[in-house]
């Protein structure tokens, strides 16, 4: 559910970071700032910077967790069940 007003420090971070694997289209949505790219870089890059965590985009934001949760992983198995 999208924000009714937009979101700044930690509570930015925290959305930013959850929708992050969804592009900047979305994030900046569900955060409140609509199709306002440009805000919602500069006030997460300011949230970032306010606790100290480095952050050039929002790619950044996302964790190796969120990569692999969505398939953008590596799966390493045997190639067949007898080789287990």
């Amino acid at each position: 559910m999208a924000s009714s007003k937009p979101l700044t420090g930690i509570e930015l971070i925290d959305c930013a970071k959850a929708n992050a694997p969804q592009g900047i289209a979305t994030a900046a949505q569900l955060c409140g700032y609509g199709s306002d790219f440009h805000t919602f870089d500069r006030e997460l890059k300011l949230a970032c910077q306010n606790i100290g965590v480095q952050f050039q985009e929002l790619s950044d934001l996302i964790t190796d967790q969120q990569m692999m949760q969505s398939g953008m992983g590596i799966e390493v198995a045997p190639d067949t069940p007898s080789e287990l």
